[in-house]
Protein backbone atom coordinates (compact mmCIF):
# COMPACT_ATOMS: atom_id res chain seq x y z
CA UNK A 1 0.00 0.00 0.00
CA UNK A 2 2.78 2.45 0.78
CA UNK A 3 3.93 1.67 -3.00
CA UNK A 4 0.66 2.90 -4.34
CA UNK A 5 0.77 5.41 -2.70
CA UNK A 6 4.06 7.14 -3.41
CA UNK A 7 3.72 6.25 -7.06
CA UNK A 8 0.40 7.87 -6.91
CA UNK A 9 1.82 11.01 -5.38
CA UNK A 10 4.86 11.44 -8.08
CA UNK A 11 1.95 11.15 -10.43
CA UNK A 12 -0.48 14.18 -9.22
CA UNK A 13 2.56 15.60 -8.77
CA UNK A 14 4.03 14.91 -12.13
CA UNK A 15 0.41 16.29 -14.05
CA UNK A 16 0.01 19.00 -11.47
CA UNK A 17 3.35 20.60 -13.14
CA UNK A 18 2.38 19.31 -16.70
CA UNK A 19 -1.06 21.11 -16.76
CA UNK A 20 -0.72 23.99 -15.24
CA UNK A 21 2.84 24.79 -17.42
CA UNK A 22 0.35 23.58 -20.48
CA UNK A 23 -2.59 26.24 -19.27
CA UNK A 24 -0.15 28.64 -18.47
CA UNK A 25 0.68 28.58 -22.08
CA UNK A 26 -2.80 29.10 -23.47
CA UNK A 27 -3.47 31.91 -20.99
CA UNK A 28 -0.49 34.05 -21.34
CA UNK A 29 -0.82 33.83 -24.97
CA UNK A 30 -4.85 34.66 -24.46
CA UNK A 31 -4.05 37.56 -22.20
CA UNK A 32 -1.29 38.75 -24.63
CA UNK A 33 -3.39 39.31 -27.31
CA UNK A 34 -6.21 41.07 -25.13
CA UNK A 35 -8.35 38.09 -24.97
CA UNK A 36 -10.20 37.72 -22.06
CA UNK A 37 -9.91 34.47 -20.16
CA UNK A 38 -12.95 33.37 -18.02
CA UNK A 39 -11.69 30.38 -15.56
CA UNK A 40 -8.07 29.17 -15.53
CA UNK A 41 -8.62 25.71 -13.37
CA UNK A 42 -5.78 23.33 -12.38
CA UNK A 43 -7.85 19.58 -12.74
CA UNK A 44 -11.27 19.36 -13.47
CA UNK A 45 -14.16 20.79 -11.26
CA UNK A 46 -17.69 19.04 -11.94
CA UNK A 47 -20.45 20.04 -9.46
CA UNK A 48 -17.67 21.84 -7.06
CA UNK A 49 -14.22 22.99 -6.87
CA UNK A 50 -11.58 22.48 -3.78
CA UNK A 51 -10.93 26.20 -4.24
CA UNK A 52 -11.39 29.03 -6.16
CA UNK A 53 -10.79 32.51 -6.45
CA UNK A 54 -12.19 35.89 -8.29
CA UNK A 55 -10.22 38.63 -7.77
CA UNK A 56 -11.99 42.25 -7.07
CA UNK A 57 -12.56 44.52 -9.78
CA UNK A 58 -10.76 48.27 -9.46
CA UNK A 59 -13.03 51.09 -9.55
CA UNK A 60 -11.66 52.04 -12.60
CA UNK A 61 -11.35 50.23 -15.78
CA UNK A 62 -9.53 50.21 -18.37
CA UNK A 63 -10.47 51.26 -22.22
CA UNK A 64 -9.54 51.03 -25.45
CA UNK A 65 -9.68 53.67 -27.91
CA UNK A 66 -12.69 52.93 -29.46
CA UNK A 67 -14.34 53.07 -25.89
CA UNK A 68 -14.47 49.05 -24.99
CA UNK A 69 -13.60 47.63 -22.00
CA UNK A 70 -10.06 45.93 -21.92
CA UNK A 71 -9.57 42.53 -20.76
CA UNK A 72 -7.95 42.19 -17.38
CA UNK A 73 -6.21 39.52 -15.60
CA UNK A 74 -9.41 40.31 -13.18
CA UNK A 75 -11.49 38.94 -15.51
CA UNK A 76 -10.44 35.11 -14.68
CA UNK A 77 -11.69 33.13 -11.83
CA UNK A 78 -8.53 30.67 -10.63
CA UNK A 79 -9.49 27.83 -9.27
CA UNK A 80 -8.46 24.05 -8.40
CA UNK A 81 -10.87 21.41 -9.00
CA UNK A 82 -11.12 17.73 -7.72
CA UNK A 83 -10.41 15.32 -10.44
CA UNK A 84 -6.95 14.85 -11.84
CA UNK A 85 -7.59 14.33 -14.93
CA UNK A 86 -6.49 17.84 -16.51
CA UNK A 87 -7.17 21.18 -16.56
CA UNK A 88 -8.47 23.82 -18.56
CA UNK A 89 -8.69 27.83 -19.07
CA UNK A 90 -11.89 29.06 -20.55
CA UNK A 91 -11.36 31.60 -23.14
CA UNK A 92 -13.77 33.78 -24.53
CA UNK A 93 -15.69 33.21 -27.43
CA UNK A 94 -14.05 30.10 -28.38
CA UNK A 95 -16.12 26.72 -28.79
CA UNK A 96 -14.09 24.51 -26.66
CA UNK A 97 -15.06 21.64 -23.89
CA UNK A 98 -17.48 24.18 -21.53
CA UNK A 99 -19.59 24.02 -24.60
CA UNK A 100 -21.15 27.67 -23.83
CA UNK A 101 -23.39 28.66 -26.55
CA UNK A 102 -25.00 31.49 -25.03
CA UNK A 103 -22.26 33.32 -24.97
CA UNK A 104 -21.14 32.11 -28.37
CA UNK A 105 -24.80 33.55 -29.38
CA UNK A 106 -24.60 36.67 -28.36
CA UNK A 107 -23.08 39.81 -30.65
CA UNK A 108 -18.83 39.02 -30.79
CA UNK A 109 -17.00 41.28 -28.93
CA UNK A 110 -13.38 42.76 -29.14
CA UNK A 111 -11.94 41.37 -26.56
CA UNK A 112 -13.09 37.25 -27.47
CA UNK A 113 -11.14 34.92 -29.40
CA UNK A 114 -13.37 34.65 -32.31
CA UNK A 115 -12.88 38.11 -33.35
CA UNK A 116 -9.26 37.78 -33.05
CA UNK A 117 -6.94 37.25 -36.49
CA UNK A 118 -6.49 33.78 -37.37
CA UNK A 119 -2.37 33.97 -36.66
CA UNK A 120 -3.32 35.17 -32.88
CA UNK A 121 -5.77 32.31 -32.73
CA UNK A 122 -3.43 29.90 -33.75
CA UNK A 123 -0.47 31.11 -31.51
CA UNK A 124 -3.11 31.06 -28.73
CA UNK A 125 -3.87 27.08 -29.30
CA UNK A 126 -0.44 26.22 -30.37
CA UNK A 127 1.02 27.88 -26.79
CA UNK A 128 0.65 24.81 -24.31
CA UNK A 129 2.11 22.52 -26.84
CA UNK A 130 5.19 24.82 -26.83
CA UNK A 131 5.32 25.15 -23.16
CA UNK A 132 5.11 21.44 -22.60
CA UNK A 133 7.99 21.29 -25.07
CA UNK A 134 9.94 24.45 -23.15
CA UNK A 135 9.56 22.67 -19.91
CA UNK A 136 10.53 19.42 -20.93
CA UNK A 137 13.91 20.87 -22.27
CA UNK A 138 14.09 23.23 -19.31
CA UNK A 139 13.83 19.65 -16.91
CA UNK A 140 16.38 17.81 -19.18
CA UNK A 141 18.28 20.78 -18.68
CA UNK A 142 18.40 21.12 -15.13
CA UNK A 143 18.94 17.17 -14.96
CA UNK A 144 22.11 17.71 -16.80
CA UNK A 145 23.51 20.41 -15.06
CA UNK A 146 22.67 18.84 -11.26
CA UNK A 147 23.29 15.12 -11.74
CA UNK A 148 25.04 14.78 -15.20
CA UNK A 149 24.67 11.95 -17.59
CA UNK A 150 25.23 8.44 -16.34
CA UNK A 151 27.12 6.87 -18.97
CA UNK A 152 29.37 3.31 -19.13
CA UNK A 153 32.51 2.71 -21.13
CA UNK A 154 32.03 0.90 -24.14
CA UNK A 155 34.75 -1.38 -23.22
CA UNK A 156 33.32 -2.14 -19.73
CA UNK A 157 29.93 -3.27 -21.77
CA UNK A 158 30.62 -7.14 -21.98
CA UNK A 159 27.72 -7.96 -23.41
CA UNK A 160 28.61 -5.60 -26.46
CA UNK A 161 26.60 -3.40 -28.83
CA UNK A 162 23.79 -4.14 -31.00
CA UNK A 163 24.62 -2.40 -34.28
CA UNK A 164 22.58 -0.95 -36.70
CA UNK A 165 21.97 -2.55 -40.54
CA UNK A 166 24.67 0.46 -41.65
CA UNK A 167 27.49 -1.05 -39.48
CA UNK A 168 26.26 -5.00 -40.01
CA UNK A 169 27.12 -4.02 -43.60
CA UNK A 170 30.73 -2.73 -43.09
CA UNK A 171 31.80 -5.67 -40.44
CA UNK A 172 30.46 -4.85 -37.50
CA UNK A 173 28.58 -7.84 -35.61
CA UNK A 174 26.44 -7.84 -32.88
CA UNK A 175 28.22 -8.68 -29.32
CA UNK A 176 31.46 -6.89 -30.68
CA UNK A 177 32.55 -4.64 -27.75
CA UNK A 178 34.16 -1.05 -29.02
CA UNK A 179 38.17 -0.58 -27.80
CA UNK A 180 39.51 2.11 -29.98
CA UNK A 181 39.37 4.62 -32.32
CA UNK A 182 42.15 5.55 -34.13
CA UNK A 183 44.46 3.43 -32.26
CA UNK A 184 43.23 5.06 -28.87
CA UNK A 185 40.65 3.96 -25.87
CA UNK A 186 37.40 5.43 -26.79
CA UNK A 187 36.30 7.95 -23.82
CA UNK A 188 32.38 7.75 -23.91
CA UNK A 189 32.54 11.13 -22.43
CA UNK A 190 34.46 12.95 -24.97
CA UNK A 191 32.57 15.24 -26.96
CA UNK A 192 32.11 14.14 -30.41
CA UNK A 193 33.49 10.69 -30.09
CA UNK A 194 30.66 9.14 -32.43
CA UNK A 195 31.36 12.15 -35.05
CA UNK A 196 34.67 10.77 -35.04
CA UNK A 197 33.77 7.17 -35.15
CA UNK A 198 31.81 7.36 -38.46
CA UNK A 199 34.16 9.68 -40.63
CA UNK A 200 35.68 8.21 -43.77
CA UNK A 201 38.91 6.01 -43.09
CA UNK A 202 38.58 6.07 -38.84
CA UNK A 203 39.93 2.90 -37.66
CA UNK A 204 37.93 1.29 -34.85
CA UNK A 205 39.27 -1.65 -32.73
CA UNK A 206 36.50 -4.26 -30.78
CA UNK A 207 36.96 -7.32 -29.16
CA UNK A 208 35.02 -9.98 -30.67
CA UNK A 209 33.53 -12.97 -28.58
CA UNK A 210 35.95 -12.02 -25.82
CA UNK A 211 39.11 -13.65 -27.68
CA UNK A 212 39.40 -12.00 -30.90
CA UNK A 213 41.05 -8.28 -31.86
CA UNK A 214 39.55 -6.87 -34.54
CA UNK A 215 39.91 -3.62 -36.57
CA UNK A 216 37.29 -2.18 -38.68
CA UNK A 217 38.01 0.91 -41.27
CA UNK A 218 34.55 2.92 -41.95
CA UNK A 219 34.85 3.13 -45.57
CA UNK A 220 34.22 6.50 -47.44
CA UNK A 221 30.69 7.93 -48.09
CA UNK A 222 29.53 6.11 -44.68
CA UNK A 223 28.75 9.00 -43.87
CA UNK A 224 26.51 9.76 -46.50
CA UNK A 225 24.47 6.41 -46.53
CA UNK A 226 23.88 7.51 -42.40
CA UNK A 227 21.73 10.54 -43.73
CA UNK A 228 20.90 8.92 -46.83
CA UNK A 229 18.95 5.68 -44.85
CA UNK A 230 18.69 4.21 -41.70
CA UNK A 231 20.84 6.98 -39.26
CA UNK A 232 20.72 4.61 -36.91
CA UNK A 233 24.27 3.28 -35.13
CA UNK A 234 24.45 0.95 -31.87
CA UNK A 235 23.05 0.54 -28.53
CA UNK A 236 24.21 -1.51 -25.61
CA UNK A 237 23.31 -5.09 -25.46
CA UNK A 238 22.55 -5.88 -21.66
CA UNK A 239 21.72 -9.48 -20.10
CA UNK A 240 17.93 -9.99 -18.98
CA UNK A 241 18.11 -9.72 -15.22
CA UNK A 242 14.77 -9.21 -13.99
CA UNK A 243 14.27 -6.19 -11.71
CA UNK A 244 10.66 -6.14 -10.95
CA UNK A 245 7.81 -9.10 -10.98
CA UNK A 246 4.53 -6.96 -12.69
CA UNK A 247 2.54 -10.14 -13.67
CA UNK A 248 1.92 -13.17 -15.24
CA UNK A 249 3.82 -15.30 -16.60
CA UNK A 250 6.21 -14.20 -14.17
CA UNK A 251 4.19 -14.69 -11.27
CA UNK A 252 3.00 -17.64 -11.98
CA UNK A 253 6.17 -19.18 -13.05
CA UNK A 254 8.37 -18.38 -10.13
CA UNK A 255 10.55 -15.66 -11.71
CA UNK A 256 12.36 -13.78 -9.22
CA UNK A 257 14.09 -10.26 -9.05
CA UNK A 258 17.98 -10.61 -10.22
CA UNK A 259 16.83 -13.72 -12.33
CA UNK A 260 19.16 -13.61 -15.17
CA UNK A 261 17.60 -15.46 -18.19
CA UNK A 262 19.64 -17.11 -19.74
CA UNK A 263 17.88 -19.33 -22.64
CA UNK A 264 13.90 -19.60 -23.70
CA UNK A 265 13.61 -23.27 -25.00
CA UNK A 266 16.34 -24.01 -26.83
CA UNK A 267 17.42 -20.64 -27.70
CA UNK A 268 20.44 -19.39 -26.15
CA UNK A 269 19.78 -15.42 -24.94
CA UNK A 270 22.99 -13.72 -23.78
CA UNK A 271 20.98 -10.51 -23.99
CA UNK A 272 17.54 -9.33 -23.55
CA UNK A 273 16.60 -8.65 -27.76
CA UNK A 274 17.63 -11.75 -28.09
CA UNK A 275 15.11 -13.23 -25.51
CA UNK A 276 12.63 -10.90 -26.66
CA UNK A 277 12.85 -12.81 -30.09
CA UNK A 278 12.99 -15.95 -29.00
CA UNK A 279 9.75 -15.24 -26.49
CA UNK A 280 7.55 -14.55 -29.62
CA UNK A 281 8.36 -17.61 -31.13
CA UNK A 282 6.80 -19.30 -28.23
CA UNK A 283 3.58 -16.92 -27.73
CA UNK A 284 1.01 -18.23 -25.90
CA UNK A 285 2.98 -21.68 -26.02
CA UNK A 286 4.34 -23.24 -22.91
CA UNK A 287 7.87 -23.51 -22.73
CA UNK A 288 10.72 -23.25 -20.46
CA UNK A 289 13.06 -20.83 -19.55
CA UNK A 290 16.72 -21.61 -17.85
CA UNK A 291 17.69 -18.53 -15.06
CA UNK A 292 20.62 -17.91 -13.31
CA UNK A 293 19.75 -17.80 -9.51
CA UNK A 294 22.53 -16.98 -7.97
CA UNK A 295 25.20 -20.02 -8.05
CA UNK A 296 22.37 -21.68 -9.08
CA UNK A 297 21.24 -22.71 -12.61
CA UNK A 298 17.06 -23.34 -12.61
CA UNK A 299 14.86 -24.54 -15.29
CA UNK A 300 10.88 -22.69 -15.01
CA UNK A 301 8.01 -23.44 -17.33
CA UNK A 302 6.02 -20.48 -18.40
CA UNK A 303 3.78 -19.30 -20.82
CA UNK A 304 4.19 -16.18 -22.79
CA UNK A 305 0.94 -13.71 -23.50
CA UNK A 306 -0.09 -13.75 -26.54
CA UNK A 307 2.24 -10.41 -27.73
CA UNK A 308 5.30 -12.77 -26.21
CA UNK A 309 5.54 -11.06 -22.49
CA UNK A 310 6.56 -12.65 -19.60
CA UNK A 311 5.73 -9.44 -16.83
CA UNK A 312 8.93 -8.51 -15.52
CA UNK A 313 11.03 -5.30 -15.87
CA UNK A 314 14.32 -5.56 -16.77
CA UNK A 315 17.22 -3.94 -14.98
CA UNK A 316 18.60 -0.92 -17.34
CA UNK A 317 22.07 -1.07 -18.89
CA UNK A 318 23.05 1.62 -16.52
CA UNK A 319 22.36 -0.42 -13.92
CA UNK A 320 24.19 -3.15 -14.88
CA UNK A 321 27.50 -2.28 -16.27
CA UNK A 322 30.21 0.33 -14.17
CA UNK A 323 28.89 3.96 -14.68
CA UNK A 324 30.37 7.22 -14.73
CA UNK A 325 29.30 10.49 -14.32
CA UNK A 326 29.86 12.69 -17.18
CA UNK A 327 29.50 16.42 -15.74
CA UNK A 328 27.80 19.94 -17.43
CA UNK A 329 28.58 23.64 -16.82
CA UNK A 330 25.25 25.61 -17.04
CA UNK A 331 26.29 26.44 -20.67
CA UNK A 332 26.43 23.04 -21.94
CA UNK A 333 23.65 21.50 -19.98
CA UNK A 334 21.57 23.66 -22.49
CA UNK A 335 22.72 21.79 -26.11
CA UNK A 336 22.36 18.72 -23.80
CA UNK A 337 19.03 19.41 -23.11
CA UNK A 338 17.56 20.06 -26.11
CA UNK A 339 19.63 16.93 -27.21
CA UNK A 340 17.81 15.03 -24.71
CA UNK A 341 14.08 16.52 -25.14
CA UNK A 342 13.98 16.25 -28.86
CA UNK A 343 15.85 12.52 -28.85
CA UNK A 344 12.62 11.58 -26.24
CA UNK A 345 10.32 13.21 -28.67
CA UNK A 346 11.86 10.93 -31.56
CA UNK A 347 11.98 8.13 -29.60
CA UNK A 348 8.30 8.52 -28.93
CA UNK A 349 7.08 9.39 -32.14
CA UNK A 350 8.50 6.19 -33.92
CA UNK A 351 7.04 3.95 -31.30
CA UNK A 352 3.25 5.21 -31.99
CA UNK A 353 3.61 3.04 -35.25
CA UNK A 354 2.88 0.09 -32.76
CA UNK A 355 -0.28 1.11 -31.42
CA UNK A 356 -2.28 0.43 -34.33
CA UNK A 357 -1.24 -2.97 -34.15
CA UNK A 358 -3.11 -5.79 -32.26
CA UNK A 359 -0.63 -6.35 -29.62
CA UNK A 360 0.24 -2.07 -29.18
CA UNK A 361 -3.32 -1.50 -28.70
CA UNK A 362 -3.43 -3.93 -25.93
CA UNK A 363 -0.62 -2.33 -24.72
CA UNK A 364 -2.47 1.07 -24.20
CA UNK A 365 -2.06 2.11 -21.02
CA UNK A 366 -4.23 4.87 -18.47
CA UNK A 367 -3.24 6.57 -15.48
CA UNK A 368 -2.19 3.07 -13.98
CA UNK A 369 0.72 2.62 -16.58
CA UNK A 370 1.72 6.27 -16.33
CA UNK A 371 1.54 5.84 -12.66
CA UNK A 372 3.71 2.26 -12.88
CA UNK A 373 6.64 4.83 -14.71
CA UNK A 374 7.49 5.79 -10.88
CA UNK A 375 9.77 4.20 -9.32
CA UNK A 376 8.80 2.64 -5.60
CA UNK A 377 10.52 4.63 -4.01
CA UNK A 378 11.10 8.64 -4.10
CA UNK A 379 13.49 9.90 -6.04
CA UNK A 380 14.06 13.19 -7.30
CA UNK A 381 16.08 11.95 -10.26
CA UNK A 382 13.69 9.52 -11.21
CA UNK A 383 10.44 11.78 -11.12
CA UNK A 384 12.16 14.59 -13.16
CA UNK A 385 13.32 12.05 -15.79
CA UNK A 386 9.79 10.65 -15.85
CA UNK A 387 8.05 14.54 -15.71
CA UNK A 388 10.05 15.28 -18.67
CA UNK A 389 9.08 12.36 -20.56
CA UNK A 390 5.81 12.90 -19.96
CA UNK A 391 6.20 17.08 -21.08
CA UNK A 392 7.34 15.69 -24.31
CA UNK A 393 4.33 13.16 -24.18
CA UNK A 394 1.70 15.80 -23.74
CA UNK A 395 3.30 17.95 -26.10
CA UNK A 396 2.62 15.83 -28.75
CA UNK A 397 -0.75 14.04 -27.34
CA UNK A 398 -2.43 17.67 -28.04
CA UNK A 399 -0.88 18.84 -31.25
CA UNK A 400 -2.40 15.63 -33.50
CA UNK A 401 -5.26 16.90 -35.38
CA UNK A 402 -8.11 15.23 -32.89
CA UNK A 403 -10.85 18.26 -32.49
CA UNK A 404 -11.24 18.88 -28.80
CA UNK A 405 -7.34 18.70 -28.60
CA UNK A 406 -5.48 22.01 -29.32
CA UNK A 407 -4.18 20.29 -32.57
CA UNK A 408 -7.83 20.17 -33.51
CA UNK A 409 -8.19 23.72 -33.28
CA UNK A 410 -4.84 24.49 -34.87
CA UNK A 411 -6.01 22.69 -37.76
CA UNK A 412 -9.17 24.38 -38.31
CA UNK A 413 -7.43 27.77 -37.95
CA UNK A 414 -4.94 26.39 -40.71
CA UNK A 415 -8.10 25.73 -42.94
CA UNK A 416 -9.09 29.42 -42.62
CA UNK A 417 -5.69 30.94 -42.98
CA UNK A 418 -5.17 28.87 -45.73
CA UNK A 419 -8.61 28.99 -47.60
CA UNK A 420 -9.63 32.66 -46.41
CA UNK A 421 -12.93 30.87 -45.09
CA UNK A 422 -14.00 29.99 -41.78
CA UNK A 423 -15.25 26.91 -40.30
CA UNK A 424 -19.14 27.69 -39.19
CA UNK A 425 -20.25 27.22 -35.45
CA UNK A 426 -22.66 25.04 -36.32
CA UNK A 427 -19.65 22.52 -37.68
CA UNK A 428 -17.26 23.48 -34.64
CA UNK A 429 -19.46 22.57 -32.07
CA UNK A 430 -20.14 19.19 -33.73
CA UNK A 431 -16.72 18.84 -34.17
CA UNK A 432 -16.05 19.60 -30.82
CA UNK A 433 -18.53 16.87 -29.44
CA UNK A 434 -17.18 14.16 -31.63
CA UNK A 435 -13.73 14.97 -30.09
CA UNK A 436 -14.65 15.01 -26.95
CA UNK A 437 -16.94 11.61 -27.03
CA UNK A 438 -13.69 9.89 -28.47
CA UNK A 439 -11.07 11.24 -26.08
CA UNK A 440 -13.91 9.87 -23.42
CA UNK A 441 -13.92 6.77 -24.95
CA UNK A 442 -10.31 6.26 -25.36
CA UNK A 443 -9.65 6.88 -21.71
CA UNK A 444 -12.34 4.84 -21.18
CA UNK A 445 -10.30 1.92 -23.17
CA UNK A 446 -6.81 2.85 -21.79
CA UNK A 447 -7.93 2.41 -18.13
CA UNK A 448 -10.13 -0.43 -18.91
CA UNK A 449 -6.56 -2.10 -20.10
CA UNK A 450 -4.92 -1.41 -16.61
CA UNK A 451 -7.58 -2.78 -14.89
CA UNK A 452 -7.64 -5.75 -16.49
CA UNK A 453 -3.98 -5.97 -16.73
CA UNK A 454 -4.45 -5.48 -12.86
CA UNK A 455 -7.09 -8.30 -12.10
CA UNK A 456 -6.34 -11.09 -14.84
CA UNK A 457 -2.57 -10.69 -15.61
Amino acid sequence: METFFIKALQLIIALSILVFIHELGHYLFARFFGIKVEKFYLFFNPWFSLYKWKPKKPKHRKYDKNGNEKASWRDTVYGLGWLPLGGYVKIAGMIDESMDKEQMAQDPQPWEFRTKPAYQRLLVMLAGVIFNFILSIAIYIGIAFYWGDRVVQYSQATEGMNYSENFHDIGFEDGDILLTLNGKPIDVKSNGHIWEMIQDGAKIGVLRNNTEHKTITIPNGFLNELIDGNNSLFDYRFPSIVSEIVSNPAKDAGLMPNDRIVKVGSDTTAAYNEMQTSLLKYAGKQTTITVMRGDSIITLHVTPTADGKLGFKPLHWSQIYPTEIKEYNIFSAIPRGWEMGTQQLGMYVSSLKLVFTKEGAKSIGGFGAIGNMFPEKWSWYSFWQITAFLSVILAFMNILPIPALDGGHVLFTLYEIITRKKPGEKFLEYAQIGGMAFLLLLLVYANGNDLYRLLFQ
